[in-house]
C-alpha cells in the first residue's frame, strides 16, 4: 500500500508537489522559448512576463482549489458544530487527507448528535423522576398534615370521653361514653384506612383490575343495598334502568366503591319526602349513569372543589370524612371516564359516563 502511495495523487502534499514541479518546469521552458525566438529582446521579455503571470494564476488557483477552499469549508462546519449546529454536513469529497478529515467530522457530528438526543431523552426522564419525586414528597407531606388535622376531632372526644369514664361512677354513663369511645376509634380507622386507599391510587401503588361484568344487574344489587327497605328513609325513590342486560369491562370493586360513595351522599342530602331518583341510560355505545337528588343546590364556586380531600360543603347536613367524592373522582379518571356534578332547579346531580363492552 505504501509503495503505491508513492505513484499516486491522494495526498495533498503531492499535489503540492506535482503543481510546484509543473510551474517550475513551465517557466524553465517558457525562458528557453523566449529566447530562442527571433523578436525584440524587450518583447521577448514581456511575453515571457506574461506567461509567468498566468503560471502564477493558475497556481493560485490550484493552491486554492486542493488547499484553501477545503479548509475554508471544514472550518465553517467546526465553527458550526461549536455551536451544536449539525444541519450543514462537511461536503469534501476529495480523496486526500481533506476528504478523510471531513468524513470523520461528519462521523463525529453524527455520534454527537445521537449522544445529545440520548442526553436529552435521559435529561427529560431524570426531570419526570425528579418531578415525581417532588410530588410524591408533597402528597407525603399533604397526607402527614390532613391526617394529624382530621385525627384532632376524634382523639380530642376519645381523650375527654376517656377521662370521664375514670371519674364516673354511674354504670349507665360509663357505658354511654365507652361506646362513643369505641365509635370515634372505629372512625378514626376508617378514616385513615380510606386515605390510604386513596393515596395508594393516586401514586399507582394500586392498579385497577378489569372484569366484564353486567352493569344493570350490578347497580341495581349495590342500590338496592343502600336504599331499598332502609328503616329510616324520608324520601321517594325513582329509578330508570335498561330491561336488558348491559356489560362493561372495568375493576367491579371499585366501580362498587364510586355507585357507593355517589348513592350515600345523594341519600344524605335528599330533603325530607323529596325525591332521589337513579338513571342508567344506553346510548351510543355507551352507559350513562346520573344520581339526582332533591334538596339544597351546591354555589357554584364550590363545584370543583367537591373533589378533593377532605372537601365539606358548608350547606351540607351531615359531617363525612370528606373523601368520598375524591375516591370517586380518582377511580373515573384512572379510567378517563366523563363524569360531573351539576346544579338543578331545586336539586343536584351527579353523573359519569362509561363504555359498553361488546
Amino acid at each position: 500500500m505504501k509503495i503505491k502511495d508513492n505513484f499516486t495523487f491522494r495526498t495533498v502534499r503531492k499535489k503540492i508537489l506535482m503543481v510546484s514541479k509543473l510551474a517550475g518546469i513551465l517557466l524553465i521552458l517558457s525562458y528557453i522559448l523566449s529566447t530562442k525566438l527571433e523578436i525584440e529582446p524587450d518583447i521577448s521579455l514581456a511575453l515571457w512576463f506574461a506567461f509567468v503571470i498566468v503560471i502564477v494564476l493558475v497556481v493560485d488557483f490550484l493552491m486554492g482549489h486542493f488547499i484553501s477552499k477545503p479548509i475554508s469549508k471544514l472550518n465553517q462546519t467546526a465553527r458550526k458544530m461549536a455551536k451544536l449546529d449539525f444541519s450543514a454536513p462537511c461536503a469534501i469529497m476529495t480523496n486526500d487527507e481533506f476528504g478523510e478529515l471531513a468524513v470523520s467530522l461528519n462521523t463525529m457530528a453524527d455520534n454527537l448528535q445521537q449522544a445529545l438526543a440520548r442526553l436529552e431523552v435521559a435529561n427529560t426522564r431524570l426531570e419526570k423522576d425528579v418531578e415525581q419525586e417532588r410530588r410524591l414528597l408533597a402528597e407525603r407531606k399533604e397526607l402527614v398534615d390532613q391526617l394529624s388535622h382530621e385525627m384532632k376531632t376524634p382523639l380530642g372526644v376519645i381523650r375527654a370521653y376517656a377521662e370521664g369514664l375514670q371519674d364516673e361512677t354511674d354504670e349507665a354513663k360509663k357505658q354511654k361514653y365507652s361506646e362513643i369511645i369505641i365509635t370515634e376509634t372505629e372512625r378514626m380507622s376508617g378514616l385513615i384506612t380510606t386515605l390510604l386507599d386513596l393515596s395508594a391510587l393516586e401514586t399507582g401503588a394500586t392498579q385497577l383490575v378489569p372484569e366484564r361484568f353486567d352493569f344493570v344487574e350490578f347497580l341495581e344489587t349495590v342500590a338496592g343495598r343502600l336504599l331499598i327497605d332502609v328503616p329510616d328513609a324520608n324520601f321517594t325513590l325513582q329509578y330508570e334502568l335498561p330491561e336488558h342486560k348491559v356489560y362493561i369491562d372495568t375493576d367491579k370493586a371499585r366501580m362498587e366503591q364510586v355507585l357507593d360513595n355517589l348513592i350515600v351522599n345523594a341519600k344524605k342530602n335528599v330533603q325530607p319526602g323529596g325525591v332521589l331518583k337513579l338513571s342508567l341510560r344506553e346510548q351510543q355505545g355507551a352507559l350513562h349513569f346520573s344520581i339526582y337528588n332533591q334538596g339544597p343546590t351546591i354555589p357554584q364556586e364550590n363545584l370543583s372543589k367537591i373533589w378533593t380531600k377532605f372537601y365539606r360543603d358548608s350547606n351540607s347536613k351531615y359531617s363525612g370524612s370528606g373523601l368520598g367524592l375524591a375516591i370517586v373522582a380518582q377511580v373515573l379518571s384512572m379510567q378517563e371516564l366523563d363524569f360531573g356534578v351539576k346544579n338543578c332547579s331545586d336539586s343536584v346531580e351527579f353523573y359519569f359516563s362509561i363504555p359498553a363492552a361488546e
